[in-house]
């Protein structure tokens, strides 16, 4: 867990992002923006990644819908490169793989 790891979520019970209201959308795009402000009152994140899994193929564990807004720090991992890509790790390093 990062220090500041944010998770929003929706009031009304849907499974995933695709299901949601474009105002219940919109909401959790001003949420992302409120809770970084809140964040770095007690944090100093040097970035930040922005996650919502949809569906199990996907890695949601959770079946109503969130979204993760997670201070990154420089160092916090060895090679940041990647970033949510990484969760198909040959996927991860674009700059080392072979283009086709």
């Amino acid at each position: 867990m990062s220090p500041g790891h944010a998770l929003l979520i929706t009031n009304r019970h849907m499974p995933t992002w695709f299901e949601a209201t474009s105002d219940e959308r919109t909401a959790l795009m001003t949420a992302i923006d409120s809770a970084k402000a809140i964040i770095e009152k007690d944090h100093r994140p040097d970035g930040y990644n922005i996650g919502i899994n949809c569906g199990p193929a996907a890695g949601q564990t959770i079946f109503h819908l969130h979204v993760h807004l997670i201070p990154r720090y420089s160092g916090d991992v060895a090679d940041p490169r990647g970033g949510v890509r990484r969760v198909i790790s040959e996927k991860a390093n674009y700059i080392k793989r072979p283009l086709k």
